[in-house]
């Protein structure tokens, strides 16, 4: 391939994915088919049922063009393969444009199929249908969504991909292609996962995912999953009625302390070991006299005489959860994402110390 033709193919590469996945950039520049079709669209304030019926069906339309529009512009980028003329193309450039071609026409068919009957036969539209009374139709409970939807006091949370929305009656799941949706009143949830992160993309602060998953009693209605952050598991419980299950693996950390005690042990169990001598025995941690001193401070993140920290000769006095309280409550509440860098004074001799010199013992 000549030099133009690689470069449009990772520009647009980067692009389409950027442009299905949606980051915030792309967001901001307003790069999104939300935006680009705002007018057509409408608000989903306004009408949340009606927004998402056209909204999902843009969206598929809009990706299924990509392929098509690689093609056009390698037309240009890559003139000397003729591909302006399908008939003299290289073959495999004739299966791509086929393939090309195909996926908007069969995006087209399903779209007309779901637009009728005022979009009667959409996923969406035939999930509220369960949950229609027998004397009324889809379009009423899609009244009630949309009338709690314009609510303030909903839970609302996620990334615009995985957006999940509870309110007095409804659980939603608002994804790329789909809505998911659920009547409080018929579903058991239950907390199927948990995943510990140090660092959240959005800041440099620790974070806790959970996985919660949502199955109605009604049969026909297809179970989901919903991904949120620990520190919203409580409001999230304030809104539902049904209680939330947990697995019984799944720990859950709702405060920030929690979850950084949670981070500092794993960083600290990278660190190097501190070998006690065998002349020295190990006596309760004096922080909560509970369990024996399992952590000593050493200077290891840097040379001895380079830097702010330094060496300790404190023995071994402290367990590791009381060092890692102690360290967090020398942190500023309202900077906590300088807590992982900072340093602290040790809590017996006053050397100050960093995350990297905290050794566990053996």
């Amino acid at each position: 391939m000549d030099s133009p033709e690689v470069t449009f193919t990772l520009a647009y590469l980067v692009f389409a994915v950027c442009f299905v996945f949606t980051p915030n950039e792309f967001h901001a520049a307003g790069l999104t088919v939300q935006n680009l079709l705002s007018g057509w669209l409408g608000s989903e304030d306004a009408a949340f049922v009606p927004f998402h019926l056209r909204r999902t069906a843009a969206t598929l339309l809009c990706h299924s063009l990509l392929p098509l529009g690689y093609y056009v512009g390698m037309c240009l980028a890559a003139s000397g393969k003729r591909l302006h003329f399908p008939s003299q193309a290289p073959e495999a450039w004739q299966l791509f444009l086929l393939l090309a071609v195909t996926l908007p026409s069969v995006a087209c068919i399903l779209i007309y199929y779901w637009s009728r009957d005022r979009w009667a036969r959409h996923p969406l539209a035939r999930t509220l249908a369960l949950y229609a009374l027998p004397q009324s139709g889809w379009q009423a409970v899609a009244s009630s969504v949309n009338t709690e939807f314009r609510r303030i006091d909903k839970f609302a949370t996620g990334a615009p991909g995985a957006r999940v929305i509870v309110t007095d009656t409804w659980v939603m799941k608002v994804t790329t292609y789909r809505v998911h949706v659920a009547q409080q009143q018929d579903v058991h949830l239950t907390v199927t996962e948990s995943r510990q992160h140090e660092l959240s993309p959005d800041s440099n602060l620790p974070v806790q995912l959970l996985t919660i998953r949502v199955a109605s009693a009604n049969p026909a209605m297809q179970a989901f999953d919903i991904r949120l952050n620990s520190t919203e598991y409580g409001e999230l419980c304030e809104k539902l009625r049904a209680p939330i299950r947990r697995a019984a693996h799944v720990v859950i950390h709702q405060s920030l302390g929690d979850l950084f005690l949670e981070t500092f042990a794993s960083l600290v169990e990278v660190n190097p070991a501190y070998s006690v001598p065998s002349s020295q025995e190990l006596e309760a941690c004096i922080g909560c006299m509970q369990t024996r001193a399992s952590v000593k401070l050493v200077k290891t993140c840097q040379e001895a005489a380079a830097g702010e920290c330094q060496q300790c000769y404190c023995r071994p006095m402290w367990c590791l959860t009381c060092m890692g309280k102690w360290f967090a409550s020398r942190q500023d509440p309202l900077r906590p994402d300088t807590w992982l860098a900072s340093r602290v004074p040790c809590p017996t001799c006053r050397a100050r110390f960093c995350i990297l010199d905290v050794c566990t013992v053996r």
